[in-house]
């Protein structure tokens, strides 16, 4: 499935900070990350699994059948392992609330509007969009592909761990922004690469530290709000970003057919460069309880 998607996201990073200190709170979240990463990567070479299909005779009709249906036995699977979870992950600050506190208010607009702006970003850096770009601009198709993907999502399970690493030493803000703008520079540079092998290279180290900004924005997130209103910021900043996330790959499809295939990777990279100067500019001055 990935990541940054469905409704139990929100409950996951309700649950996780209850279950350490502040001080461990970011590499939580960063396991949490790299463990999802994981299956994205595992999902990255089983994307593939059409293109083996076929090479056994099956038609390719039927090839992508029996991929969407072990997708659909992969989630059920989730589904049961969630029944696993105890009572002890409920929120040890009190029931949910579904007000906040005008100081919250206040933060939530915030951190939302520019949590806005890099998920509308990211609409138009979609694996499915990037996928598009890589076969149309240099004809390699899901075999080639999904063994790209596999190792970018690896990469980004590494980088989590260094993210929460460098959150303990240079703080979660500063972590977030000057990782996330070298990623957003490296992506310009693949929609100009001259051939697939470069453009490959420069394609994973991107993923090497475009994901460090994830466990440290959900974490950041959790910090800035009381115990029992996490379940209301979790909710309201994961609608932004995925009602962002939503629009953007219309828009990135009209100006791959009328402009031209790197307009998207262009216009994302701009966006999310924005994002990393507005955030550094509105947050970091917040002093988070692990911070001192």
């Amino acid at each position: 499935m990935g990541r940054d998607r469905g409704a139990a996201l929100i409950l996951d990073q309700v649950i996780l900070p209850a279950t350490v200190i502040d001080q461990r709170r970011t590499q939580a979240f960063a396991w949490y990350n790299v463990l999802q990463d994981i299956g994205h990567a595992v999902g990255g070479l089983l994307a593939g699994l059409p293109a083996v299909l076929r090479g056994f005779g099956t038609g390719d009709i039927v090839s992508f059948r029996a991929s969407v249906g072990l997708y659909a036995l992969l989630m059920l699977v989730t589904a049961v392992l969630y029944l696993g979870l105890s009572p002890s992950v409920e929120s040890k600050g009190g029931a949910p609330k579904t007000r906040v506190s005008p100081e919250t208010r206040r933060a939530l607009w915030r951190i939302s509007s520019l949590f806005a702006l890099d998920s509308l970003a990211g609409g138009f850096l979609t694996t499915a969009l990037l996928t598009l770009f890589f076969y149309e601009r240099f004809g390699v198709g899901e075999g080639v592909l999904g063994p790209l993907f596999f190792g970018a999502r690896a990469l980004n399970a590494v980088s989590h761990l260094g993210a929460a690493w460098l959150a303990r030493r240079i703080g979660l803000v500063n972590t977030m922004v000057f990782t996330h703008i070298p990623s957003s520079l490296l992506l310009v540079t693949v929609a100009f690469a001259p051939d697939f092998t470069t453009a490959a290279i420069l394609f994973l180290l991107r993923e090497g530290l475009v994901e460090m900004d994830v466990p440290t924005r959900q974490s950041y997130v959790m910090a800035v709000v009381r115990p029992e209103e996490r379940t209301l910021a979790s909710g309201v900043t994961h609608l932004v970003r995925v009602g962002a996330w939503a629009v953007a790959p219309s828009f990135a499809g009209w100006f791959m057919t009328g402009w031209s295939l790197m307009t998207p990777l262009l216009a994302g990279s701009i966006m999310k460069i924005a994002y990393d100067v507005l955030l550094f500019a509105a947050c970091r001055r917040t002093r988070l309880p692990e911070e001192g």
